[in-house]
């Protein structure tokens, strides 16, 4: 299935494999002609936007993710660009957002003023991405620099929580300053009793000069007592921490920390039913609330993302 274009939310049919999917088609040139004339509209929608909590009755929290673009991580599989069309893209989230059981999304701004324009964050948790200035590819990837949300704005624009990414390595003296950026902006959400949800990972560059995250249990286990005691107050402090290598492991590994993680998803390529089952067993641990799933569910390998976001909820 290849997405249509979104108007507004009006579902439209789209033929993919001789099936019928329901789909939404954004009028980009509505979009732009808004955004030219009258950008004051942003604001006003977020002003009049249906606030929900942070977590509903069954505790469980789905996230739909789509904050990649702004560090120019834009491949999905082995299309570079696929997350470059920002029509289909915003085509897609849409219609993860209309799916049963998606609490939420988290994006940069550029991304969520379209969803607010086209009316479709009624009722979700909005969640801001803060840093991300550690551009994919960079010298100075590492440096994750808070250029996307700040507290002040999560804040001003209603929203319900902040996520930021934590890259540490231990042989780049730089980390030291994205600890303490981190730490920072913890404080300014924890002031504002807004929830924010840090991503750490132990990180290295290869011989070839790329960033890899580490995923063995030992290094997930440091990154998570590390990003734990990062702020003068943990009580607004969410982790989002990836299933390691090993996902038998995992119980052992979130048991580093009492407070409350979402697991994330990253790209899982053809094996999507493996990526299911690790998850499916990770989310039956104590501290373990949800997942925040970006790729592999707006870009699934067969195409089928309504069927793709209705098993993620499943899990739950």
């Amino acid at each position: 299935m290849r997405a249509g274009r979104v108007t507004g939310a009006h579902p439209v049919d789209v033929d993919g494999d001789g099936a019928a999917v329901k789909q939404t088609s954004v009028d980009i040139s509505a979009l732009v002609h808004t955004r030219t004339h009258h950008p004051e509209a942003i604001a006003e929608a977020a002003t009049r936007r249906v606030r929900r909590p942070l977590l509903n009755e069954d505790g469980k929290l789905m996230i739909v993710a789509a904050d990649h673009p702004a560090r120019g991580a834009l491949g999905v599989g082995g299309d570079k660009l696929a997350m470059a069309n920002r029509a289909e893209l915003l085509e897609r989230l849409c219609l993860a957002l209309s799916r049963p059981g998606v609490d939420g999304v988290l994006a940069t701004a550029d991304i969520l003023d379209d969803l607010l324009l086209l009316g479709v964050l009624d009722g979700k948790v909005v969640m801001g991405s803060m840093n991300r200035g550690g551009l994919q590819g960079a010298s100075f990837e590492l440096d994750d620099r808070f250029t996307g949300h700040r507290a002040e704005d999560i804040q001003r624009l209603g929203f319900d929580a902040g996520k930021l990414l934590l890259r540490i390595d231990y042989d780049d003296p730089g980390s030291l300053t994205t600890l303490e950026s981190t730490a920072r902006a913890i404080d300014d959400m924890a002031a504002r009793r807004l929830p924010v949800f840090v991503e750490p990972f132990i990180s290295r560059r290869t011989p070839e000069g790329k960033v890899r995250n580490d995923l063995s249990p030992e290094a997930v286990t440091r990154s998570i007592a590390i990003a734990s005691g990062l702020g003068g107050s943990s009580a607004y402090t969410w982790l989002k921490v990836p299933v390691t290598d090993n996902p038998d492991d995992m119980a052992q590994v979130m048991e580093t920390s009492t407070l409350p993680a979402v697991l994330l998803g990253g790209e899982v390529g053809d094996d999507q039913d493996g990526a299911y089952e690790k998850w499916r067993s990770a989310l039956q641990l104590p501290t373990v609330r949800g997942l925040v799933v970006g790729r592999s569910l707006l870009y699934p390998a067969d195409g089928d993302v309504a069927a793709a976001v209705d098993t993620a909820v499943g899990l739950l």
